[in-house]
């Protein structure tokens, strides 16, 4: 049997996970997600049900996925197209700022359905551990900086800054001054903006930032 070049590989690891995550929301949109299982996804996608543990660990990941897939990788692209001379601290806060808000119709009703659901709303805020690893390469790059641990601690303190900012955003309607308490499985209503609250949890990072920068100036 012949082996399939790397990138044919790659493109269909790919094309499954893509199709396993539309399939989880589509049937979570349609029947809720109490009323899914991890064999219905994959009966969906047209795999089996060990095909889509290689993928996700939990339906709820599945689901979430749909709505923050190659999020972290627009991020770090956009980090890495910012201007000549533009501050680093400001091309990471406008990149984050805008892969969380600019969101379609579907990816809104998807949110929403996040909301209803504490599982949901812990994968969906554990996502933002994927920001950490491809915005670490690309600060690296921008500080030419690859040899130290500054590009790595500044990615994680961005993916940390991220969780927290949702974490107040995401309160339970009646219980606005418990960021991050998620008990009971009622509606969350955000609350205030979110660009706001990513700006706010964000900006304790810039001096880092600019001392990075500094650092790296001829």
């Amino acid at each position: 049997m012949t082996t399939p070049p790397p990138g044919l590989r790659e493109r269909k690891k790919k094309a499954t996970r893509e199709a396993l995550r539309e399939a989880a929301l589509r049937l979570a949109m349609e029947r809720g997600p109490d009323q899914v299982r991890v064999e219905d996804i994959a009966e969906a996608a047209g795999v089996s049900p060990r095909t889509y543990n290689n993928y996700f660990a939990s339906r709820e990941q599945a689901i979430v996925s749909a709505v923050t897939a190659d999020r972290e990788a627009r991020i770090a692209a956009a980090v890495a197209a910012r201007p000549a001379g533009a501050r680093l601290a400001d091309a990471v806060t406008e990149a984050v700022v805008e892969q969380y808000t600019n969101t379609g119709e579907r990816e809104h009703a998807a949110l929403l359905l996040i909301t209803t659901r504490t599982a949901l709303r812990d994968a969906f805020l554990d996502a933002t551990a994927g920001i950490e690893h491809p915005l670490a390469a690309v600060i690296a790059e921008c500080l030419d900086d690859a040899g130290t641990h500054t590009a790595r601690v500044l990615a994680a303190g961005v993916a940390a800054a991220v969780r927290i900012a949702l974490e107040g955003w995401l309160q339970p309607a009646g219980n606005e001054g418990a960021a991050g308490s998620f008990g009971g499985e009622g509606l969350v209503v955000p609350s205030g903006s979110l660009p706001d609250e990513l700006r706010a949890a964000l900006a304790p990072l810039a001096p880092a930032f600019d001392a990075a920068e500094r650092r790296t100036r001829p």
